[in-house]
């Protein structure tokens, strides 16, 4: 089963596995293609960050995410343009995940997004809006929904990756391109190697959350749902933990931190009555998840992302290379850090109980990761492990003092008041996020994919 936000991505997925490849080369080749069917959100000029959960039952965690330039200074960081850039690390993901899992070439993987690229996609509803409402769209005018959409320059790029491999992006003309375009200079790209990485984990209600280290903010999720405990849970609470964890989190996270006394169980204990004072979590953020599992139980979370859409508006010359600006999340510690990555928003998740495969899961978006996070996995242990229920239930997001409310929820706001938060009605469903979901269960694979965004999920 594959789940992603555009059905063009799951669809190519999904071949791969029909073909015989395994969870991983399905993987590749369905974030390859959300490249070319999602650019706005995602992009070869981005970060990548997975989890694994291998054949032995083994779980393995990559961080690709790049850091600030070794040269740049101490000074508040730039919200867009070529100094809010960081080394992109999507590439050198890829050519990682495959070498270690892989069992197809990376050229194989690639042809399906080389194909699109080429030959045009129509552009889903959620691309050609969010593409429309963009401050900066250095591809041109959003396509519209359902108008052809053709990234030939990308195409090209792509297949010198898939011919040559990561160093036809990390040296030679992409490279030059990407230099002359911002404030990274050939010795950071040229130095840059992604990293794999233990997962951190936490049982909740007899399910075992699995996700990354920092400098992502998968503590955050992590840390509410300790808070919650394994009792029933209100609405209130919910938004109780998740305001403490975020507060944590924001003042801990930082590249290499140990955060791990975040969910010991005496810090929990005292937390859990405190008052939530966090600051507030900046933009919302674009990004795109996808869920992959295979027959052999080989089960991969996936996320790619330029941060906010469109990165920081620059185009790497005529490589259709769209730049991130992940820099911007230097804005948590108040300064950028040269050579270190900023706190990271990208959180893949898996769940197992001991050696069982329950599922990859996610929810992009941002600041709303983490708060996406807890609220699925509550409402999967509420109803039977639905994925898709689970995903289209009404979710809240706190940002600082004020607590946001999709409409299923617009009725419990005085009980959100009377916890000490502003709450606001909002009808910006983007703003709450987009999950993809994949449920092991009774000898059957359950796939959900959100409905506030494009995609599906499909098995086979």
């Amino acid at each position: 089963m594959v789940a992603t936000s555009q059905p063009l991505a799951t669809l190519s997925g999904l071949d791969v596995l029909r073909a015989g490849g395994n969870a991983v080369d399905a993987a590749l080749c369905a974030a390859a293609a959300l490249c070319v069917t999602e650019p706005h959100a995602t992009g070869i000029g981005g970060d990548l960050f997975a989890i694994v959960r291998d054949r032995s039952g083994e779980l393995v965690g990559l961080d690709a995410a790049g850091p600030a330039p070794r040269s740049a200074p101490a000074e508040p960081p730039a919200l867009d343009g070529p100094r809010s850039v960081t080394v992109p690390g999507a590439v050198a993901g890829w050519a990682a995940l495959n070498e270690r899992f892989g069992s197809w070439p990376l050229e194989r993987c690639l042809a399906p997004a080389i194909e699109l690229a080429n030959e045009g996609v129509a552009a889903g509803y959620h691309t050609a809006e969010v593409w429309r409402q963009s401050p900066t769209t250095p591809l041109g005018p959003s396509p519209g929904h359902g108008q052809r959409l053709r990234l030939r320059e990308l195409g090209g790029t792509l297949q010198a990756i898939a011919t040559h491999g990561r160093d036809a992006f990390y040296s030679g003309p992409v490279a030059d391109a990407i230099v002359e375009a911002c404030w990274l200079d050939h010795d950071d790209l040229a130095a840059y190697g992604p990293r794999w990485v233990a997962p951190i984990t936490h049982s909740y209600r007899g399910l075992d959350v699995a996700e990354l280290p920092p400098p992502t903010q998968g503590i955050a999720a992590l840390e509410a749902l300790a808070i919650l405990g394994d009792q029933e849970v209100t609405l209130r609470d919910e938004v109780h933990a998740v305001a403490l964890a975020l507060e944590d989190a924001l003042a801990s996270v930082r590249d290499g931190a140990d955060v791990s006394g975040l969910v010991s169980p005496e810090y929990v204990a005292r937390r859990r009555w405190a008052a939530p004072a966090p600051g507030r979590v900046g933009p919302r953020g674009g990004t795109v998840l996808l869920c992959a599992v295979d027959r052999d139980g080989t089960a991969v979370s996936l996320l790619q992302s330029l941060y906010e859409s469109f990165g920081s508006g620059v185009l790497a010359g005529a490589t259709g290379v769209v730049l991130n600006n992940r820099g911007a999340c230097f804005e948590v510690q108040g300064e950028v850090v040269a050579g270190t990555r900023p706190y990271h928003t990208l959180i893949p998740g898996m769940l197992t109980r001991g050696a069982e495969l329950v599922g990859p899961f996610g929810v992009m978006g941002g600041f709303m990761q983490a708060q996406g996070h807890v609220q699925l996995v509550v409402e999967l242990t509420r109803n039977g492990m639905d994925p898709q229920a689970a995903l289209d239930r009404g979710r809240f997001r706190v940002d600082g003092e004020t607590v946001y409310l999709e409409e299923p929820l617009w009725d419990r706001a005085a009980e959100l008041e009377r916890l000490g938060f502003r709450v606001e009605r909002s009808t910006d469903s983007y703003a709450f996020g987009g999950g993809q979901a994949i449920i092991a269960r009774d000898g059957a694979l359950y796939g959900g994919s959100d409905m506030r965004k494009d995609g599906c999920a499909l098995g086979i």
